[in-house]
């Protein structure tokens, strides 16, 4: 369950869109499901991501922010001894939007 406490109590602040970005950069990756935004590689890769907001719309109960997600892939060989493909790491994005309960923080994430 992803919890965005320090996003929602920056709703209507200046530092929204920064607390929003750190917050969810510092997410495990594994809670946004990157592999199913993956478009150009077979596997997520263990680099930073980078956030872009795109639009935040608020409704009566959650804000939904609609971002860009830029993250590492990796197209691996076959992994046998004798494959001379070496791994190679792509810049992968994918649009992702973050439903963010006005209530409890809880926060839902959709791949675009």
């Amino acid at each position: 369950m992803i919890i965005l406490s320090k996003t929602l109590q920056a709703w209507d602040t200046p530092e929204f869109n920064d607390i929003l970005k750190d917050e969810i950069q510092k997410l495990d990756s594994g809670l946004l499901s990157l592999q199913k935004g993956l478009s150009q590689s077979s596997h997520v890769g263990e680099g930073a991501i980078s956030v872009v907001i795109l639009n935040v719309t608020d409704t009566i109960n959650a804000i939904q922010v609609k971002t860009g997600v830029f993250y590492t892939g990796i197209i691996a060989g076959s992994c046998c001894a004798d494959d001379p493909t070496p791994m190679n790491e792509l810049t992968e994005y994918c649009e992702m939007q973050f439903d963010i309960n006005k209530k409890t923080a809880e926060t839902s994430v959709t791949i675009l």
